[in-house]
């Protein structure tokens, strides 16, 4: 949380052409927030149906999906209800410096975005994301603009070298 997966999401759905982009956390808009067991089930349900209609729809040649994943049980829980798509996966970890995650949060927390509890949480979360296998990006001293690309160029290049996407 506040790393700045959103905005990077945004910006690389603009600039992978064939792209669709599901933010899991669209998935969770609800009110009153009840996160007990029904929703969360419901809440992973959802996503994997999503996923798969994106994953099976030929217009798309990306799908781009950003949830708070601290845990591989997560990631698990997602891909399995979409490993018979067939696609090549990109896990991608954004993580930042405890000072820029503070500035960020704060800037949040004063436009009513987030809750202070968010920052105690993306706080205690922080060592969690370098256990993950995963490609990490320090995006402290980047703009959303920059950590698009960079992941963009992960996957392009990738592409590029004759691996199927």
């Amino acid at each position: 949380m506040g790393v700045g997966k959103t905005a990077a999401c945004k910006e690389l759905n603009k600039a992978l052409s064939g792209s669709v982009w599901l933010d899991g956390d669209w998935c969770w808009m609800m009110n009153p927030f009840i996160a007990d067991d029904y929703s969360k089930r419901m809440v992973e349900e959802n996503i994997g149906f999503l996923l798969r209609n994106f994953l099976k729809n030929p217009a798309y040649e990306y799908v781009i999906f950003d949830w708070v994943m601290d845990r591989e049980e997560i990631y698990e829980i997602v891909l399995d209800q979409v490993r018979e798509c067939g696609f090549e996966l990109y896990k991608i970890t954004l993580q930042c410096g405890e000072s820029e995650l503070r500035k960020r949060i704060a800037e949040d927390i004063e436009s009513g975005d987030r809750s202070e509890e968010s920052l105690r949480d993306s706080l205690a979360r922080r060592g969690l994301y370098d256990k993950l296998d995963s490609t990490k990006i320090d995006t402290s001293n980047m703009s959303a603009r920059e950590v698009a690309e960079a992941i963009k160029n992960i996957v392009v290049s990738y592409q590029y070298i004759g691996q199927p996407l």
